[in-house]
């Protein structure tokens, strides 16, 4: 995984995709990434939570990374 700007690698991934359009965000927080994935799903967006171990979870999911 590569590093950002600081020289560390970011743990989570979120990826929202809606018609043509595509987003993603990496943040270290789990409960960061959830919460802004949880918002996204609400407004019509498919949503999924990668890990950094390539373990991708859906927005059915997101209590499951929680409790990870």
């Amino acid at each position: 995984m590569q590093g950002n700007a600081r020289g560390w690698a970011l743990a989570y991934k979120m990826v929202a995709e809606r018609d043509n359009e595509k987003y993603s965000f990496a943040r270290e927080s789990r409960l960061l990434i959830v919460a802004k994935a949880r918002v996204w799903a609400s407004e019509g967006w498919r949503v999924v939570i990668t890990d950094q171990d390539g373990k991708a979870y859906a927005p059915t999911e997101f209590d499951q990374l929680l409790a990870a």
